[in-house]
């Protein structure tokens, strides 16, 4: 019989007999090994796991939370997301838990087994094109944070995701910060769309680009204004309170573009061209072209404002560089600056 610590106890943060909930490090892990449970939960009921033999309790269990609720896709029937509660043993019960959340609501990313790949491609393919908001499970993991907001206010609740999960707390994020409820949230290797420009080992050239791309950008965005009914500076601003924590790894190019994202704006601010960023840092490329044929959308990976968190650890491939278990290893080495949208 498989123990339900097995897997926990090799790759898991036992690191962590005891959480000090103020520090980022133990906060970043514990939201890290929640996600961890989503991914873990699909695979027990893929693998038709008995409830003896489930590995997935030992991922909340060892922080003292609760599982509420599953979210299932209505289309293949996977887990997705699950909702935990924090429900400390009263022993532990102390100032030093108030920190603590009340609920945290995390989903996972693509998972490459045969019972969840294609409907998970299928929703990679929705986020390159922008359209991951028009999905049903998008639907179900919204609907499901707007109940829990309701229910308790924003009563301490963090949104985590990992990948596709990342863009699945993004939307819902957003959705919560666009009236007024501003969650804490942790977004690990969040997908960003673009040319993979932070790949460019020449710094000049890779600047040139970002510069050259700003202003055909700000262009775009002028020409095309007087045709979108709201104007993006409006929807950016409102946003610009909600700073979601980004955990990003250089050596993974589905997340790497956000570093360069951000770095660039500080760089046009320094050279004297902020007002030409701050235009382009609102609008893709692509998205500008869907305007120009009536088919406005908000670019999902587009963000005002962030804590970014870089792993400047050495990640030997790309399947390291781009996993969760290194957001709870203790000698991680992370470099963290939080930009904001003014």
């Amino acid at each position: 019989m498989v123990s339900k610590r097995d897997i926990f106890s090799i790759s898991g943060p036992l690191h962590l007999s005891s959480v000090n909930w103020k520090c980022p490090h133990h906060r970043r892990s514990v939201a890290a090994s929640l996600v961890q449970a989503c991914y873990v939960l699909e695979r027990d009921r893929q693998q038709n796991r008995l409830a003896s033999e489930t590995l997935a309790p030992a991922w909340w269990e060892f922080f003292h939370f609760e599982l509420i609720r599953t979210l299932i896709d209505d289309v293949d029937f996977s887990i997705f997301g699950a909702i935990f509660k924090f429900n400390p043993p009263v022993s532990i019960q102390n100032s030093s838990t108030s920190d603590a959340p009340k609920f945290v609501i995390a989903f996972r990313g693509t998972i490459t087994k045969n019972e969840s790949l294609t409907r998970d491609l299928t929703l990679d393919l929705h986020f390159i094109r922008n359209g991951l908001h028009r999905t049903s499970r998008c639907d179900i993991a919204v609907q499901a944070v707007r109940n829990i907001v309701s229910a308790v206010g924003n009563g301490n609740i963090w949104l985590a995701g990992h990948s596709l999960g990342s863009a699945m707390a993004t939307l819902a994020g957003r959705d919560m910060a666009k009236t007024g409820h501003l969650l804490e949230t942790f977004l690990f290797n969040p997908p960003f769309f673009s040319a993979p420009i932070e790949r460019i080992k020449d710094k000049k050239v890779k600047q040139g680009l970002r510069i050259a791309n700003s202003f055909i950008t700000a262009g775009l965005a002028v020409a095309l204004k007087g045709r979108r009914e709201t104007p993006r500076e409006d929807s950016f601003t409102i946003l610009s309170a909600w700073v979601p924590s980004l955990f990003v790894n250089p050596a993974d190019h589905i997340c790497s573009e956000y570093i360069g994202y951000f770095e660039h704006r500080e760089k046009m601010e320094e050279i004297g061209v902020g007002s030409i960023e701050r235009l382009a840092t609102q609008n893709s490329i692509g998205d500008l072209f869907l305007s120009a044929f009536g088919k406005e959308s908000e670019p999902l990976h587009l963000l005002p404002s962030a804590n970014l968190t870089i792993n400047m650890s050495p990640s030997p491939d790309f399947k390291t560089a781009h996993g969760i278990h290194q957001w709870w290893r203790p000698d991680v080495h992370l470099q963290s600056q939080e930009y904001r949208y003014r």
